[in-house]
């Protein structure tokens, strides 16, 4: 059974920062690129940050380049998001996913970020 457990999440000021983890089950970890994603409260799901299988490749959402970096632990089958520098604009629940058609429908429950200014 695929499951996705993120945490990590909290209240944290402006300008601080959180490291959230994304801890997988379920399939093969480590053949499968991963994803971050956030919602805000009503806006659209927004993808965050991507990591390749073997953790070579990242790449980044404009509004997060240069401040969140994005790594995995293929032993640990954990995928983690480091933010930096965070921002008000930034609170939202965020949520690892699994880059793949096949279990694209898999979601965990998120963990919440609130950033005060």
């Amino acid at each position: 059974q695929v499951q996705l457990v993120e945490s990590g999440g909290g209240l944290v000021q402006s300008g601080g920062s959180l490291r959230l983890s994304c801890a997988a089950s379920g399939f093969a970890f480590r053949t499968y690129g991963m994803r971050w994603y956030r919602q805000a409260p009503e806006k659209e799901r927004e993808l965050v940050a991507a990591i390749s299988n073997s953790g070579s490749a990242t790449n980044y959402g404009d509004s997060v380049k240069g401040r969140f970096t994005i790594s995995r632990d293929n032993v640990r089958n954990t995928v983690y998001l480091q933010m930096n520098s965070l921002k008000p604009e930034d609170t939202a629940v965020y949520y690892c996913n699994i880059n793949s058609g096949r279990f694209q429908n898999y979601w965990g429950k998120g963990t919440q970020v609130t950033v005060s200014s």
